[in-house]
């Protein structure tokens, strides 16, 4: 009999979709190999009412795009709120009303595991836990370099961590030290390798002989790119910049305009492609949002960063992380992002060991070792 291993996500920014994908495609590896075992990833916003997206999805994703300063505040109040205070338990069970559907969904696919990469599939299992409800083992995987109150949800079969630091804090809140496991954050296997800079960087028409910077605006393709584009081309040094411009079909339109006007040969736009790996590869150093999902992507390919304009919350303590660690910079302005990139093109042993740095705590197969933990657990079982 397969062992079937449900994964659980939440579109509330693409990096818990991309962890649990990431997974999928740990199990599908797996099954190749000859290994009775398969998947199913489900997004718990695709299982609940419209309204109930709007508030917890949507939401979400206006607030750190339009009012991050304020999204900030919500995540420091959240983290000091204790779990058994009135507002948490009326969101839990707010939370509650809204999953039946998921929770039927879960029924018929019968799992033997369920990996969660959000909190909120894991709090609405506790609860089922508890009740009895559910009996088999339900693990949490956390997808950033920090660890929010939210989660810590007790009753976990296991708990999956970024760094050895989270697996710590991990632990000095309460969870079971057997129960946490430090693997990273899983990425998808085409991250860890191997890739053939020279070729690669001739298929994209990149000189592999030349520096090149990679700019990432995530997959909406957000921000000001071709201005900053533009700013930094503009600023000296012989590199190139590859341009990420996601879904964003207006911005990919002003950057090939751009670079047929005034940068050919250095521009290098890019719409959304599910081979980011391939043209990490080709490049010196990312320019990126420091997402958990993204920059543990360059940590497992060795790919130094510059991290800009983080969101209030994870995504700075994200950054602190990779700048503790040697890995980063961080750039508060495009001023400040044009002189950190001229340091690092005019220093390039620098921007060597930064990229030594990266490839020291990138865990490129995070997504198999977390796979292995939940089937060797059901071995013991």
């Amino acid at each position: 009999m397969k062992r079937r291993v449900l994964l659980l996500s939440v579109s509330a920014g693409a990096g818990h979709v991309r962890a649990a994908q990431a997974l999928e495609a740990a199990v599908s590896s797996l099954a190749a190999e000859g290994h009775d075992v398969e998947a199913r990833h489900l997004d718990v916003m695709d299982y609940v009412p419209a309204s109930f997206r709007r508030i917890y999805a949507d939401f979400y994703l206006r607030l750190i795009t339009r009012h991050p300063q304020l999204w900030g505040m919500l995540y420091r109040i959240t983290d000091d709120t204790h779990p058994d205070a009135l507002t948490q338990r009326m969101r839990r069970t707010i939370e509650r009303l809204h999953t039946r559907r998921l929770r039927a969904a879960i029924a018929h696919f019968a799992p033997h595991a369920i990996v969660c990469t959000h909190f909120l599939p894991a709090e609405l299992l506790a609860r089922q836990i508890r009740k009895g409800r559910v009996d088999v083992p339900v693990w949490l995987q956390v997808t950033d370099f920090d660890l929010h109150r939210m989660w810590v949800i007790p009753g976990m079969t296991g708990y999956f961590a970024a760094s050895e630091e989270i697996a710590q804090r991990m632990r000095a809140v309460g969870l079971p030290e057997t129960r946490v496991h430090t693997t990273g954050i899983p990425v998808m296997p085409a991250f860890a390798g191997p890739h053939d800079r020279h070729a690669l960087a001739t298929e994209f028409g990149i000189d592999p002989a030349r520096p090149a910077y990679l700019m990432m605006g995530g997959g909406a393709g957000v921000g000001a790119l071709d201005r900053l584009a533009e700013s930094l081309l503009s600023s000296g040094g012989d590199f190139q910049l590859v341009v990420l411009a996601g879904r964003n079909a207006a911005m990919l339109e002003r950057l090939r305009a751009l670079a047929a006007s005034r940068y050919r040969g250095r521009l290098f736009p890019q719409g959304y492609t599910q081979h980011v790996d391939r043209l990490m590869a080709c490049c010196d150093l990312a320019i990126t949002k420091p997402g958990g999902l993204t920059t543990s992507e360059c940590l497992a390919m060795g790919l130094p960063m510059i991290v800009n304009a983080p969101i209030p919350g994870q995504e700075e303590r994200n950054a602190d992380y990779l700048m503790e660690q040697g890995a980063a910079w961080k750039a508060i302005d495009s001023v400040s992002l044009a002189w950190r990139i001229g340091r690092l093109h005019a220093e390039p042993e620098r921007l060597a060991a930064m990229a030594a740095n990266a490839r020291a705590i990138g865990r490129p197969h995070a997504a198999r070792d977390v796979i292995a933990t939940v089937l060797g657990h059901m071995g013991h079982a």
